[in-house]
């Protein structure tokens, strides 16, 4: 659906009258295309301290394609990194200060500042001080940058396994993703094609028949994997339009069936020649009453879709090794299961549910069956379904996130398609909004 207020936001009168009253002001985000793949710009590549990392980022960053330069140099910067793994107190923060405060205003439109930290330590305090205080610090600068820069903290160990989220974060495919603390473990980076970053992987998505599910699948596809689209059978005409779009294969099925991990390992078998690498929980129902008002047929199927054949599913895949090692699990919570939503006590336990089984079973799936496993968050995604909500619902949907303007499946479709690569395997058991930085929630 179109967003008028940001189309009319872009004119002169738009621009003077939303001046004049203090209204929202969002820009156009640039997203991920063919004709325009990376950030268009300089970088600056700063450091707080002395970083061990400093030579190793440095090379990650040459291989994004943007021009690094200096500070005195710079003209038109399109990123900002700042290495601030080092810092272990808290007078430390002033170099980041000092780092940042004369850069900000010099960063363009849709830019991207980056700050890296190291793991907040559980034996020295003052560590744990200054690196705690860079996620307030890196949140709050997300609110301010406006022009829809964003602003993301990641924590790594080894500088190596973060290229693919440096990567991610450092292009328009992260359009959508701001205000948000990604944790990178030490995993060893596997080879990648970074044109195609799902060459060779299988990957199934539930719920591809329309939507976001859809969204996921085109992504998928367009970075090489070979996707099997998953619906309900009365979806199936849909489903097949789908697959046969992207060279896919149609799997029509009730995700709910008790058998339906085993049918699915049948059929993946059977035509994705042995196994998936990519299992995609994106197939989910709302059914909306104040708890009040809401009897059991419409609190069962919400769990029953949303959360318990997650769970079921997962399972199975996992324990008959349908879902090889080096593999990824991502399953689709909400900023619901996060802040709670009026209406929507069934649909926030279920997504909130996905939060319990990601932060529980991604250790465990990484140790016994190579596996990691993700979530990542929607906020406002403009759907056929958020269409539907009244009209001054889903203007304050839209403006309460840093970016003033509600999402597009594919800014979901992009972060799953991260999450799912080979080279993110250092990502594991995080929860990643896909919101613009949201006003509510943490």
């Amino acid at each position: 659906m179109a967003d008028r207020y940001l189309n009319f936001t872009g004119t002169a009168p738009g621009r003077f009258l939303t001046r004049r009253l203090g209204l929202p002001q969002p820009a156009p985000l640039r997203r991920w295309s063919a004709e325009h793949p990376t950030l268009e710009g300089e970088l600056l590549h700063l450091t707080a301290g002395d970083s061990q990392h400093t030579s190793t980022l440095a090379e990650i960053l040459a291989r994004t394609g943007l021009k690094e330069v200096t500070a005195t140099d710079a003209r038109h910067v399109s990123a900002v990194v700042l290495d601030a793994t080092a810092l272990s107190d808290t007078p430390g923060l002033a170099q980041v200060h000092a780092a940042l405060h004369p850069v900000v205003r010099q960063v363009a439109a849709n830019g991207r500042i980056v700050v890296i930290g190291a793991p907040v330590s559980a034996s020295d305090h003052h560590q744990a001080a200054a690196q705690q205080a860079l996620e307030g610090f890196v949140r709050s600068l997300g609110k301010e940058l406006g022009r829809c820069r964003t602003a993301t903290l990641v924590r790594i160990r080894s500088a190596s396994a973060a290229e693919s989220t440096l990567r991610f974060l450092l292009s328009p495919r992260s359009a959508y993703v701001s205000g948000q603390v990604i944790e990178v473990g030490d995993a060893e980076p596997a080879p990648c094609d970074w044109d195609r970053p799902l060459a060779g992987r299988t990957a199934l998505v539930t719920g591809a028949a329309r939507g976001i599910g859809e969204a996921v699948a085109e992504v998928l596809a367009r970075d090489g994997a070979h996707v099997v689209v998953l619906d309900v059978p009365s979806a199936q005409a849909e489903l097949v339009r789908v697959a046969d779009r992207l060279g896919g294969t149609a799997l029509p099925l009730d995700i709910t069936a008790d058998d339906a991990g085993e049918r699915i390992a049948a059929a993946v078998s059977a035509s994705a020649g042995g196994g998936l690498d990519v299992l995609i929980h994106n197939a989910g129902i709302t059914r909306d009453r104040k708890l009040a008002n809401m009897a059991a047929d419409r609190w069962d199927p919400v769990l029953d879709v949303n959360l318990t054949s997650v769970l079921r599913t997962t399972d199975a895949l996992l324990s008959s090794g349908t879902l090889k090692r080096g593999g990824s699990v991502v399953a689709t919570a909400s900023i619901a299961g996060i802040a709670g939503n009026v209406g929507q006590t069934n649909y926030a336990a279920s997504k909130a549910g996905i939060i319990g089984l990601v932060r529980s079973l991604a250790p465990r799936a990484l140790a016994e069956y190579g596996v990691t496993v993700n979530a990542v968050a929607p906020g406002f995604i403009e759907t056929k379904m958020t269409a539907a909500v009244p009209l001054l619902i889903r203007e304050a949907g839209r403006r309460m996130n840093s970016l003033a303007q509600g999402g597009l499946p594919v800014d979901v479709a992009e972060t799953t398609a991260w999450l799912s690569g080979a080279a993110s395997g250092g990502v594991n058991g995080q929860v990643i909004r896909v919101c613009g930085q949201s006003l509510l929630g943490a």
